[in-house]
């Protein structure tokens, strides 16, 4: 996937997003994150587009909480001002260089993290909104074996920049292989004394889980347990290490 695809699946995602929260009350719980409303999640999701964008505008670090988010009073428009919000950081990151250097937390110092980023943002929050309305679209292959590569690429950078330190995902050497059965894509995982580590590899692991690359991915970032996915091996060690699908 290169910027222009990315930018494609944040205007789509935020769409179908968008139409769920227009198919429930803004106070309804969402299943899939029962700690928020619908109203929190869309405020959530369309802030963090307006956070992107202003780290592109200014090429460094910008603070969400100064930013003039344009939220309307009435969380019955919400659905409204989030697509507004993705169009504004979609027409900004179209404008931008994608190689351009720019603030990011992540690996990548560059605007394209942050189409990248987005996209996947996007998707995992439309699937938390369908959740409410039902039924939930699967993630598309390519979009979530991308999205697991983003995740697992930015996964220690995002631990670091949340002060919950790398650290602990460190291990004596255990191992997870994640294999897609729907399209090409496998990952060995690696917790070891210095820290987490991952390689796109066929590899024994003391766990492998299969799965469609939607079902791998949601796994992966805690949207929903290994029941249904084949496993192999020591299941303790996904236990042990949960903290991979937090953050």
């Amino acid at each position: 996937m290169d910027h222009a695809a990315y930018l494609d699946v944040v205007v789509a995602q935020t769409r179908a997003l968008a139409d769920a929260a227009r198919a429930v009350a803004p106070e309804t719980t969402v299943p899939a994150t029962p700690e928020w409303t619908m109203a929190k999640l869309v405020k959530h999701c369309g802030t963090t587009h307006t956070w992107a964008r202003a780290v592109i505008e200014r090429g460094e670090f910008a603070n969400p909480g100064q930013l003039d988010l344009g939220l309307p009073a009435a969380e019955a428009d919400y659905p409204d001002w989030i697509e507004g919000a993705a169009g504004a950081f979609v027409a900004t990151a179209s404008a931008a260089d994608p190689g351009a250097p720019t603030w990011s937390w992540g690996v990548d110092q560059h605007v394209g993290f942050w189409s990248r980023r987005m996209a996947h943002e996007t998707t995992i929050h439309r699937w938390d909104a369908q959740s409410a309305p039902g039924p939930q679209a699967p993630v598309d292959a390519p979009t979530a074996v991308d999205g697991i590569d983003e995740r697992l690429e930015n996964l220690v950078p995002s631990m670091d920049f949340n002060a919950a330190g790398a650290g602990v995902l460190s291990g004596a050497g255990e191992t997870i292989h994640l294999h897609c059965t729907d399209t090409d894509g496998e990952w060995l995982l690696r917790f070891g004394p210095d820290g987490f580590t991952f390689s796109r590899e066929h590899a024994k692991g003391d766990l492998a889980i299969r799965g469609g690359a939607s079902d791998l991915l949601l796994w992966l970032v805690g949207r929903r347990s290994l029941d249904g996915l084949e496993t192999f091996g020591d299941t303790g060690v996904a236990e042990a290490h949960a903290a991979i699908r937090t953050f």
